[in-house]
């Protein structure tokens, strides 16, 4: 994701350290119910935009928005925690209840019943642990969405993935400077 501002990233710290997913999803809500936040964040009819808030205790925050008919492919978040909520529209996660390891495979043969889908508005949200991979979408043919994303700890990497049928492959895997 693109940061306009480069702060300096944290260290590494224990995964005990820094918010917890249910604290950045209580940041998360709160934020997506702040509505002149949410009216602050230009919408553009062609592509994603996005705003870095300050999350808490160190934390990685974002508000985004979503033009009908996008969305974000396939990724995981590089081992972070996180967390997400809706703020305006709609938006459909689809996931996989499984905790994938975060490196060390190209290719990956998904089970049966890992596939999990939620739609999300009006503050709804949901936190993930640092195993989740996901895609989020906008599926209106006509409304704009708008989110709010926060990371714990800062977002390290973030890898890429395609999907055919049960088949999951790594594709890329990008790097915070890639994202300016």
């Amino acid at each position: 994701m693109p940061d306009v501002h480069t702060p300096a990233r944290p260290p590494a710290l224990g995964k005990d350290s820094g918010p917890s997913a249910a604290e950045l999803l209580d940041f998360a809500r709160r934020a997506a119910t702040d509505r002149a936040l949410v009216a602050s964040l230009p919408l553009d009819p062609e592509g994603r935009t996005w705003l870095r808030l300050d999350g808490p205790g160190g934390s990685e925050a974002w508000l985004i928005g979503w033009p009908p008919g996008t969305g974000t492919g396939w990724h995981d978040h590089g081992g972070s925690r996180g967390a997400f909520a809706a703020a305006a529209g709609e938006l459909t996660e689809q996931s996989l209840a499984a905790a994938l390891p975060t490196e060390g495979w190209k290719t990956l043969e998904l089970a049966d019943d890992v596939d999990r889908e939620r739609r999300l508005r009006d503050g709804h949200g949901r936190a993930f642990g640092p195993h989740h991979v996901h895609q989020v979408l906008n599926l209106s043919a006509d409304t704009h969405a708008v989110s709010v994303h926060a990371y714990y700890p800062p977002l390290p990497l973030m890898r890429r993935y395609s999907r055919t049928g049960p088949v999951l492959r790594l594709e890329a895997v990008e790097q915070p400077e890639e994202w300016a």
